[in-house]
């Protein structure tokens, strides 16, 4: 299993998660989130995010390196879409 995490400073950490999870939770029923955490069910693995008071902390996990990198992409280009009022920087590390 291949993980590739983010940690991306902000202080709308909550906000964007919870506009993540909703525009996700209709293509993905098995979603759950709550304001710190969500569990998004992604078709190449799960994404877990977590809000902290200065930062969204996102996991990804899959099984190919193909799969990772279009997670990371989808992903960033989403949040970067809802946080258009900041520019945020999202570096991902790969474990495994």
């Amino acid at each position: 299993m291949i993980m590739s995490r983010s940690e991306v400073r902000t202080e709308h950490a909550s906000k964007y998660l919870t506009q993540l999870s909703k525009h996700w939770s209709h293509r993905f029923p098995d979603l759950t989130y709550n304001a710190e955490r969500a569990d998004i069910p992604l078709p190449n693995g799960p994404c877990i995010l977590e809000a902290g008071p200065d930062h969204l902390r996102i996991t990804l996990s899959g099984a190919s390196e193909e799969g990772i990198s279009r997670m990371e992409q989808v992903v960033a280009d989403h949040l970067l879409r809802f946080a258009f009022r900041e520019p945020l920087e999202i570096v991902w590390t790969r474990e495994g």
